[in-house]
């Protein structure tokens, strides 16, 4: 049998989220491109300042879309919209569905507050407050997450920002994927993999699996990989290969990080990980390097997936994905200052 613990940060993602949306409390920008700014009135492309978690909404292909804004004192022109990881993970970093806390993202929104930027921190489709959005799993291509992207990188721009993505574990694929478009001057990858995702998959089931389902489930990675559906699967390989889900799984085997990194790009870029992350190794970050080598590195000692100070011990990585007191590891704020120091000052010549 497959361990569930294999749908975290592989297929979750696929699952339709059944979560309450939370209240919106501010106009959004429409999917035309039209806009109202953060207090409801008509956006004059000056950044607002000083306001403390702003519900906000943008209409995307499929529903509304939302979020928290964060703004400090300072108006910075530079933003930082960051981007949840796979899964039913929403805007603060939390697996719905799962017991505990660690309320990552929120902290690193408020970290990066405190740092003097504006921040926006999202739920992706399916998830929290964007449960409404999710289209048929059978519909669903990993492009429509790029998609709700590029949405909210216009709102930011109708607000008078100078972009910069962050996505936390898939979501730095997906926000690499979408670090093209106009308006966007920084990318950062914080615990993001350098590999294919069938090659992942791979690795993490011929540890898990043997024998005959084993060799079935490889065989229905080449598949996939190759664009070909399969029909028939196993039921102890439904959870993460049903025919529904197919479609979704060869739209996002096709992208490989380190090709999409290695690619012209024509914003500053950051990659951080971390030495104790144990769903996505830190030799992910070497690949990610290693095909990017303008990026700045980042490498946070003792730092896990859920971006705690953690040993490799058990214990002491559980600790960090249910207690949302604990802090962010030391060293990562301050390389994300760093990093934003860099783009604010090119964007401000």
């Amino acid at each position: 049998m497959i361990g569930l613990g294999l749908l975290v940060g592989l297929t979750g993602c696929m699952d339709t989220v059944n979560a309450d949306a939370t209240a919106s409390t501010s106009s959004a920008t429409e999917s035309s491109g039209g806009s109202t700014g953060v207090d409801g009135s008509e956006t004059t492309g000056q950044p607002a300042c000083e306001a403390d978690g702003l519900e906000v909404h943008v209409e995307g292909a499929t529903g509304t879309l939302e979020g928290t804004l964060q703004l400090p004192a300072r108006c910075s022109r530079i933003a930082v919209l960051i981007h949840p990881g796979s899964g039913p993970t929403d805007r603060n970093g939390n697996t719905v569905g799962q017991p505990g806390m660690n309320d990552s993202l929120a902290l690193l929104a408020e970290a990066i507050t405190e740092l003097g930027y504006p921040n926006l921190r999202i739920d992706k489709r399916g998830v929290g407050g964007s449960a409404g959005a999710l289209v048929s799993e059978s519909a669903l291509r990993f492009e429509h997450y790029v998609d709700d992207i590029g949405v909210w990188q216009q709102y930011l721009r109708d607000e008078g920002y100078a972009v910069v993505v962050l996505g936390h574990s898939e979501g730095a694929l997906l926000t690499l994927l979408a670090s093209g478009v106009a308006g966007t001057v920084g990318y950062v990858s914080l615990a993001g993999p350098g590999r294919p995702a069938g090659d992942v998959l791979r690795e993490q089931l011929s540890a898990q699996v043997v024998g005959p389902l084993l060799d079935e489930a490889l065989a229905i990675i080449d598949s996939l990989e190759q664009g070909v559906t399969v029909d028939s699967v196993s039921p102890e390989l439904a959870p993460l290969f049903r025919p529904s889900v197919q479609p979704y799984l060869i739209s996002w085997f096709a992208y490989d990080p380190a090709a999409e990194i290695a690619g012209s790009h024509d914003v500053l870029m950051t990659l951080v990980g971390g030495t104790t992350d144990i769903q996505v190794p830190i030799t992910e970050l070497d690949i990610l390097a290693a095909a990017q080598p303008d990026a700045q590195t980042c490498r946070i000692e003792g730092m896990n997936h859920v971006l705690k100070a953690a040993t490799l011990d058990p214990a002491s990585q559980e600790q960090t994905y249910t207690d949302p007191s604990l802090p962010l590891a030391p060293g990562l704020v301050a390389c994300l200052e760093g990093f934003l120091g860099l783009v604010e000052t090119a964007v401000d010549g």
